[in-house]
């Protein structure tokens, strides 16, 4: 891409998802941000939520317009796109580039990608890579002053985009955890958790209910985006994503305060941190307990850290931070966007979301073993043997009470299924629902639960019974 250059416009046969068709020339006499993403990478994740913040403060003087540019097969379905972009509160228009049109007359080669457009739609600048908005927001005062000089500037408020979820009880959960008495959800689109019975009767919420980073008493805290949950004692632990954040709620009193993270993303450290609450993580999608230590699947970093709830201090686990897949030692290895975590005594099982793969971390040697995948752009849906088989962008596993097997949420396949470490293979369990990109388990002695994440609801299946039945929260 030429600085100074006219950028070309999108082509007719492209698919808007949550607006009408676009032409750059329609912006003409604002900025325009043009970004590049795929929507599984978390990386891409947070550039669109900078984004969103730069959407709101230059209202009245920036396009922000999305090209979604899939890495995975099942990211070539405009339904899940436009599921995905609408849970990550996009509020820009989006279109479809499956076949890489738009991705190839830039010339790109890497996600994401942000193109800053003047008031005549030349290229300013091209930035790649995660958090843009440094960078970003001074050419865009730049773009706007000088298009104020040239008398180009058009000061009209942008339209936002439609297609959004109607109103729901749940939206987008994405987080479970459950003990002998309790079941708690993470509902991720209302920014909140949910304390439920078994058979989903909401007894507490906690958190407003809007995005936000406080905390205080069950009703005063604000969570963004809340994931991944953990029990541990008198205590659940979230994995607050849109925050960039390790909370604990109190469940003597519902109070909720920050054990990690200051709200945005950051550089990953180096060694232990000492001062968890002031230092910036990048993308918490998970969190583990045991034996008082937590295990964070840290997305944005490619890792899995360690709070330790005695010292209050926090290391990196495994992963050098690199994007890629590779097994061995604890700091030598190499993850892609860890996502759900199951112990087994001491072995820590990871959902490796990018690599469609299954890991496992021995926690007294730090060795790390692949179970099944192979590689980065390796993935479908197939079962059998761990060495043949493959998954879809897996974002959560549970270990099963009963029989030494892992549950996982076989997340793009729609799927639930079996791997036996025994027989080493893997299986897909005919669960008798529709699925649509299940993003969370959870188990406890009797009972299965599955976060259905798109279809906005709740599974659970008895053991003794066998069949899933849709948990009525908040209805």
């Amino acid at each position: 891409m030429i600085i100074g250059a006219i950028a070309p416009d999108f082509h007719s046969s492209l698919e808007w998802l949550n607006s009408a068709p676009q032409s750059l020339r329609e912006h003409r006499g604002r900025a325009v941000a043009i970004v590049f993403f795929s929507v599984g990478s978390a990386y891409c994740q947070n550039v669109l939520a900078e984004l969103r913040q730069l959407q709101q403060k230059y209202a009245d003087g920036l396009s922000v317009l999305g090209v979604h540019t899939p890495k995975f097969d099942a990211e070539r379905d405009p339904k899940l796109v436009l599921k995905a972009i609408n849970r990550l509160t996009v509020r820009f228009p989006v279109v479809q580039d499956a076949n890489f049109v738009t991705w190839q007359h830039y010339g790109l080669s890497v996600w994401p990608t942000v193109i800053l457009l003047d008031a005549e739609g030349k290229v300013v600048e091209a930035i790649v890579g995660d958090s843009p908005r440094e960078r970003l927001d001074p050419l865009i005062e730049q773009v706007l002053e000088r298009a104020g000089e040239a008398d180009l500037r058009v000061y009209d408020a942008v339209a936002y985009a439609s297609k959004q979820e109607s109103g729901m009880p749940l939206a987008f959960p994405s987080g479970l955890a459950a003990n002998d008495r309790h079941l708690y959800v993470s509902d991720t689109g209302h920014n909140r958790i949910l304390e439920c019975t078994h058979d989903g009767r909401i007894l507490r919420q906690f958190g407003a209910g809007s995005a936000g980073f406080i905390d205080g008493g069950l009703a005063d805290a604000c969570f963004n985006l809340p994931r991944g949950l953990a029990l541990w004692k008198d205590a659940l632990y979230v994995a607050d994503t849109g925050n960039h954040a390790l909370r604990k709620i109190s469940l003597m009193d519902g109070d909720v305060e920050t054990l990690a993270g200051n709200g945005k993303a950051g550089l990953r450290p180096e060694d232990v941190v000492v001062d968890p609450r002031h230092t910036a993580l990048n993308a918490p999608w998970s969190v583990a307990s045991a034996f008082d230590k937590l295990y964070v699947a840290m997305a944005g970093w490619h890792q899995v850290w360690e709070y330790d709830l005695g010292r209050g201090s926090f290391r990196p686990l495994v992963g050098n931070g690199e994007m890629g897949m590779n097994d061995g030692d604890a700091m030598a290895s190499v993850f892609a966007q860890p996502a759900g975590m199951a112990l087994a005594q001491q072995t820590l099982f990871i959902a490796d979301a990018a690599s469609s793969s299954i890991r496992g971390v021995q926690l007294a040697s730090g060795k790390v073993q692949t179970l099944v995948g192979v590689g980065l752009y390796e993935f479908g849906n197939l079962n059998g043997a761990l060495r043949v088989a493959r998954l879809q962008y897996p974002m959560a596993i549970a270990l099963d009470p009963r029989t030494p097997q892992l549950w996982i949420a076989d997340t793009y396949n729609s799927a639930l299924k079996l791997l036996n470490p025994v027989t080493r293979e893997v299986k897909s369990y005919d669960f008798n629902y529709r699925l649509h990109q299940p993003a969370a388990l959870t188990v406890n002695r009797s009972s299965l639960w599955l976060a259905n994440t798109d279809a906005h609801e709740v599974l659970r299946m008895d053991f003794d019974g066998g069949t899933p039945r849709r948990l009525s929260i908040g209805e």
